[in-house]
């Protein structure tokens, strides 16, 4: 095996599945091995880091979306050398703000109690997407994913985020080719968030997708699989 087509690790986002990165699989499989490790089982990013690193390859590509993205950057903090290269989609650098724990908690608390619809329904898909033709099926295949992942899962991945810590100096550290990419309507994890990263990460490339939010694997496949190419050929 070359460098060129190296395994690839995808992570999903909070309370997603393979489905979500469906597009890049059904393109990048063609070349490559392509595996989706679960976020769930750990109640810390530390621990769903060392969960990945058991589970890949001795090296591999690396590419996460939102918390897989946090994910990601933990575990090249953890062991950089076994990461060839890293896409960084739609994600955050950032210690949790500290106004968001009260909003977690209360979160958790009524998806334990069985509205794990409601929370997903009416405080978090709202703010995943860009107006599209495409909308109304992503959210109903969001709210699928989340409906398959459970209560369970969705207190371990907010207790982990809200005590994840800040990875700006991991950042800073990185040697390696690497791809910061975001919707251009992304409510949840700004451009802004993603201009930082960039400025952190030595030669780093960042794309940003119109006509995208939160979800450009899904809103714009098309143009996030061209630039994903790309960056398996930096």
């Amino acid at each position: 095996m070359t460098l060129m087509n190296e395994p690839l690790v995808l992570l999903p986002g909070m309370m997603c599945d393979a489905r979500l990165f469906l597009p890049q699989i059904s393109l990048l499989s063609r070349n490559r091995s392509v595996a989706v490790m679960p976020l769930h089982g750990e109640k810390t990013v530390a621990g769903l880091a060392r969960q990945v690193l058991d589970s890949s390859p001795p090296c591999f590509a690396l590419a996460g979306l939102s918390m897989g993205g946090i994910v990601c950057m933990e575990v090249v903090r953890q062991a950089p050398e076994r990461v060839t290269r890293l896409a960084l989609l739609d994600t955050n650098p950032l210690a949790d703000l500290e106004e968001r724990a009260a909003i977690r908690e209360r979160q958790v608390k009524k998806v334990l109690a069985g509205e794990l619809r409601s929370v997903m329904r009416d405080e978090m898909k709202p703010n995943y997407l860009a107006q599209g033709p495409d909308q109304k099926h992503i959210l109903e295949l969001c709210m699928d994913m989340a409906d398959a992942l459970g209560p369970k899962v969705f207190e371990e991945q907010s207790i982990a985020l809200q005590h994840r810590q800040d990875q700006c100096e991991t950042l800073r550290l990185l040697t390696i080719p690497t791809l910061v990419l975001c919707g251009e309507e992304d409510q949840l994890c700004p451009v802004a968030h993603h201009e930082l990263m960039h400025e952190l990460i030595p030669g780093s490339h960042l794309s940003v997708i119109p006509r995208a939010g939160h979800l450009p694997t899904l809103e714009q496949p098309k143009l996030t699989n061209r630039i994903l190419e790309t960056w398996l050929k930096f």
